[in-house]
C-alpha cells in the first residue's frame, strides 16, 4: 500500500506517469526480491508488456481518430446534430453532446473529442447566445463519451490487462454509452427550464433540413457499423476491425482531398506520439504490475474480504467510492493502470462479471474526466478559447455529475443494460 500511495504522490507532483509507475514498481521489487531480480525483470518486462499483437489495436484506433478529425469530419457531425435537434430549446448544447458521441464513437479518446468537437461548438454556442456555463459544460460532458463508446482505449487497456474480450467490452459498452447520451441531453433539457438565464437568445433557429448535410455526416455511421457491427457477427477480430477503421479513415481524408504532404506527416506523428506515450504508460504499469502480484497484496485484500465475511455488495460500493474520490486527483487511464493489479482479483473473487465491472471502471473514469479540481476534460475545454474561467466550467459540469451519478446507479443495479449485447455473440 506505501508502494501504491508514493506512486499517487509522485503522479501528484507531474512526475510522468510511466516514470512513477517504473521506478516505484522497480524500487519496491528490489526490495522485496533483491537487485538481480530487478534485472531480469528491468530486461524482460518492457518487451513483454508490448510485445502482444492484440496491442496493435490502439495504434490503428488511434490512426482512425487522428484522420477522421484531419478531414473535418467533427464539424460535418456537429452540422447534422444542430439540424435534427437546434430547434429545440437547448438544442444547440444537445447537438455538441451527440456530435461528441459521433466522434467519440471513430476517435476512443476524451480529450481528442473534446478539444476537437470544442473548436466548432464553443463560437456556435456564443454566437446563439448560450452561456458560457452550459456552453463548456455540454462539451466537456460530452467529451466523456469518447472513452465509453467504442472503440475506446481505455476499454482496451481493460481488456489487455485483465486478459478479456476486447469484442465483448465494445458490445458491452454501446447500451451505456447511448444511455450516457441520452441522460445529457435530458439534462441540458432540464437545466434551461430551471435556470432559463442559460440562453441569452430566447430566439431558437437551426439549419433547414437538408439531405447534403445528413450525406457529410454519413461517414461516422458507416465506419462505426462496419467496424463495431463486423465484431458483433464475427467477420473480423477487434485488430482486424481496427485496420479496416484506420485504412477508412484515410481513405475518406483523401477522397475529402484535406490531405497534403504535411498534414499527412503531422497526422502521422499525432498517431505516433499518441501511440509512445500509451506505450510508455503501459512499460511503467508492468513494472508496478510485477510489484503488485509479488507484495502478495491482491492476495491479502482478497483474503481479509473473506475472512470477514463482507457481502459482495458492500465491498463493491467501497471500491466504486474509492474510484470516484481517486478520480478527482488522477486521469483515467493511469487510475486503471495503477489499480486494475490488484482490484481486479478482488471483483473476481466476489463473483463480479469482469465485463460488467470493466463498463463501471471506464464510467467511474469518465466521472473523474469532469470532476474538479483535475477533471481533464475541464482543462481541455479552457484551452479552447482564451476567456474562459475554470469557475464557469466547474459550475456549469454539476448537473452533468448528477446525471452520470444516476447512470453509475443504472449500470450497478441493472447489469443486463450491460451484458446483453455480449450475450449475443
Amino acid at each position: 500500500m506505501f508502494g501504491f500511495l508514493l506512486s499517487l504522490f509522485l503522479i501528484s507532483l507531474s512526475v510522468p506517469v510511466a516514470l512513477s509507475l517504473g521506478l516505484v514498481g522497480i524500487t519496491g521489487y528490489a526490495y522485496i526480491n533483491g537487485f538481480s531480480g530487478v534485472l531480469f525483470v528491468a530486461g524482460s518486462a518492457p518487451f513483454e508488456a508490448i510485445f502482444p499483437y492484440s496491442l496493435s489495436v490502439i495504434p490503428l484506433f488511434l490512426m482512425m481518430g487522428v484522420f477522421s478529425a484531419r478531414c473535418g469530419l467533427s464539424a460535418d457531425l456537429f452540422q447534422a446534430a444542430n439540424m435534427l435537434l437546434g430547434r429545440l430549446k437547448g438544442g444547440l448544447a444537445m447537438a455538441t453532446i451527440g456530435a461528441c458521441a459521433g466522434f467519440g464513437a471513430i476517435c476512443g479518446s476524451s480529450l481528442a473529442t473534446v478539444a476537437t468537437i470544442g473548436r466548432v461548438a464553443l463560437p456556435e454556442m456564443r454566437k446563439a447566445g448560450y452561456s458560457d456555463e452550459l456552453s463548456a459544460a455540454s462539451i466537456a460532458a460530452g467529451g466523456t463519451l469518447g472513452v465509453m463508446i467504442p472503440p475506446s482505449v481505455l476499454l482496451i487497456i481493460y481488456g489487455l490487462l485483465t486478459e478479456q474480450s476486447i469484442g465483448k467490452l465494445f458490445l458491452a459498452a454501446i447500451i451505456p454509452g447511448l444511455l450516457a447520451t441520452a441522460l445529457y441531453v435530458i439534462c441540458v433539457a432540464i437545466s434551461v427550464r430551471i435556470k432559463p438565464d442559460l440562453l441569452k437568445n430566447k430566439q431558437v433557429s437551426s439549419p433547414d433540413f437538408e439531405w447534403r448535410i445528413l450525406r457529410k455526416a454519413w461517414p461516422m455511421f458507416a465506419m462505426f457499423t462496419v467496424v463495431i457491427g463486423g465484431i458483433q457477427f464475427g467477420l473480423f477480430s477487434p485488430t482486424e476491425a481496427a485496420g479496416i477503421g484506420a485504412f477508412g479513415a484515410v481513405a475518406l481524408a483523401i477522397a475529402r482531398r484535406s490531405l497534403n504532404r504535411e498534414s499527412l506527416m503531422s497526422a502521422m506523428r499525432e498517431t505516433v506520439g499518441l501511440t509512445g506515450m500509451i506505450f510508455f504508460i503501459i512499460i511503467g504499469a508492468s513494472f508496478f504490475n510485477f510489484f503488485m502480484e509479488t507484495s502478495g497484496l491482491p492476495q491479502l485484500l482478497v483474503s481479509t474480504v473473506e475472512a470477514n465475511g463482507l457481502p459482495p455488495s458492500y465491498a463493491l460500493l467501497a471500491i466504486i467510492v474509492f474510484y470516484l474520490v481517486l478520480g478527482c486527483f488522477m486521469d483515467a487511464m493511469s487510475m486503471i493502470l495503477l489499480t486494475t493489479p490488484f482490484v481486479y482479483p478482488l471483483i473476481v473473487s466476489l463473483g463480479f462479471d469482469p465485463i460488467w465491472f470493466g463498463i463501471i471502471v471506464v464510467t467511474v473514469a469518465e466521472l473523474g474526466l469532469i470532476t474538479p479540481p483535475i477533471g481533464m476534460n475541464l482543462f481541455v475545454v479552457q484551452g479552447v478559447v482564451d476567456d474562459l474561467p475554470a469557475s464557469t466550467v466547474m459550475r456549469g459540469i454539476i448537473p452533468f455529475i448528477l446525471a452520470d451519478t444516476v447512470r453509475l446507479a443504472l449500470l450497478i443495479f441493472i447489469p443486463a443494460l450491460t451484458l446483453y449485447l455480449p450475450s449475443l455473440s
